[in-house]
């Protein structure tokens, strides 16, 4: 075959422009694989060490085999990061325990911080629904540098609690105390309110969720044994299995701090009731809470359904000469006191 120098030369240009594409700087193909392998791995650490701070909490130990089941990655992948975060000393391993040290529960500490500060300004500033907010999360305390969280912080007014009730830690690691008792251990005809309301594990916190269960509510607890737990708030009746009510932490009121009047939820006013608004849920927060306020829902202001859909659901409500429509689960948040004089 006759040499040809213009072949050569143009299999060099293709292999050099290659190599280009592959090693270029910061956006060269091994780069961004590269990179793409630093960050799953960056997440695996601190999901691990997120879990194990959650675990000492409840002052419980966890193994290797209940991490591999709880985070979904192979057995060979968990351990080389295993390895590695020993060798850095964020944990150490006694036997098949693991245990964070001081250094791992301090970086522990900067991932919850993001974590709740994000759910912070998701309910305060953004309008997604409750039930989005902790995956959001999940998927942002992985990516703001340090320098991000503290303006995030410093926008917020530096919080002290998150939307549910848990405690924010602050730059130097300090946290908020966090009293009261788990509601599966409050004796019948106890009045008290919901001051926290725990996000995980998931599937009970859905439950929560579906039973439409506000944080800030007073509730006097009418029924407790092994089957179920009953309570009264705002007007309604709710009824959670233990194993969900524990997961509900109340702070008992003193007798000078309970509301006397008939509180209900605006939601349940009927067509020819009358009712005078007493204020907002703590559960509605931010620009939902500013737009309701706008609106004309003001402590003392008259208000009564001015018509319905043919679904009953949303509802027209007749409030400061203006017929506003909101759904049952807006119009929920919005607490009143009927009058006595409805039919």
């Amino acid at each position: 075959m006759t040499y040809n120098p213009y072949i050569a030369l143009g299999i060099f240009f293709c292999l050099a422009g290659l190599a280009y594409l592959c090693f270029r700087p910061r956006k060269g193909w091994y780069w961004i694989i590269k990179q793409s392998y630093d960050n799953s791995k960056k997440t695996i650490i601190e999901d691990v060490l997120k879990k194990l701070y959650h675990h000492e909490l409840l002052a419980n130990d966890i193994t290797v085999n209940n991490l591999s089941g709880s985070l979904q990655i192979s057995d060979k992948k968990l351990l080389e990061v295993l390895k590695e975060m020993v060798d850095s000393e964020l944990l150490s391993m006694d036997g098949d325990n693991l245990k964070l040290t001081q250094s791992g529960r301090d970086y522990a500490l900067r991932i919850v911080r993001v974590h709740r500060l994000w759910e912070k300004y998701l309910a305060e500033r953004t309008g997604y629904d409750k039930k989005e907010w902790h995956d959001r999360a999940e998927a942002m305390e992985h990516k703001l540098d340090l320098e991000a969280v503290n303006h995030l912080a410093n926008q917020l007014g530096n919080p002290l609690y998150d939307p549910h009730g848990d405690p924010i830690p602050s730059r130097t690691g300090r946290m908020a105390q966090v009293d009261g008792v788990s509601l599966a251990s409050v004796s019948v005809n106890t009045v008290a309110r919901i001051i926290h309301i725990e996000d995980e594990p998931d599937i009970i916190y859905q439950q929560i969720l579906a039973e439409n269960i506000h944080i800030g509510s007073q509730i006097r607890v009418v029924e407790h044994n092994k089957r179920r737990i009953v309570f009264h708030a705002e007007g309604e009746e709710f009824k959670l299995a233990p194993i969900v009510a524990a997961n509900i932490t109340v702070l008992a009121l003193e007798k000078d701090d309970v509301e006397e009047a008939a509180l209900a939820r605006l939601s349940s006013l009927r067509l020819q009731e009358s009712a005078k608004v007493i204020g907002i849920s703590k559960e509605c927060r931010g620009e939902n809470r500013r737009r309701l306020l706008d609106l004309g829902f003001v402590k003392g202001a008259d208000i009564r359904i001015d018509m319905l859909s043919p679904l009953k659901n949303p509802k027209a409500y007749l409030i400061k000469g203006t017929s506003i429509a909101l759904r049952d689960d807006q119009a929920s948040k919005i607490l009143i006191e009927k009058k006595h004089d409805s039919n």
